[in-house]
């Protein structure tokens, strides 16, 4: 069964950046996706960032050109480094994966592989 533990969150002004990491049990790289999420207080949780398992990597253009999501194998880990904070960034976030492609998730049609775990939470101040 695999199971994501994230960390690195934390209060930073705008324009600030984090790391976030989320270490995976188990073998979740196998899988089509592994994506970044986000849920801000009253909205739904929306994935972010994703990395397949060919390596390849999508952003929605909320995070585009600020975000960069990366992945290391021999750890089981995956990284979002989050550049040029805003106040809108503001969310708990979470890690998983799931066995469609990036752009089908985007569209709703999702199969997440794991339960979500406690997330990290991102707290970006004016």
């Amino acid at each position: 069964q695999v199971q994501f533990v994230e960390s690195g969150g934390g209060l930073v002004q705008a324009g600030g950046s984090l790391r976030l990491s989320c270490a995976a049990s188990g073998s979740p790289f196998s899988f089509n996706t592994i994506g970044w999420y986000r849920q801000a207080p009253g909205k739904q949780r929306e994935l972010v960032a994703g990395i397949s398992n060919s390596g390849g990597t999508n952003y929605v253009d909320s995070v585009k050109g600020r975000f960069t999501i990366s992945r290391d194998n021999a750890k089981n880990t995956v990284y979002l480094q989050m550049n040029s904070l805003i106040p809108a960034d503001t969310a708990v976030y979470y890690c998983n994966a799931d066995r469609f492609p990036f752009a089908a998730v985007i569209r709703g049609r999702t199969s997440l592989i794991a339960s979500w775990g406690q997330g990290t939470q991102v707290t970006v101040s004016s």
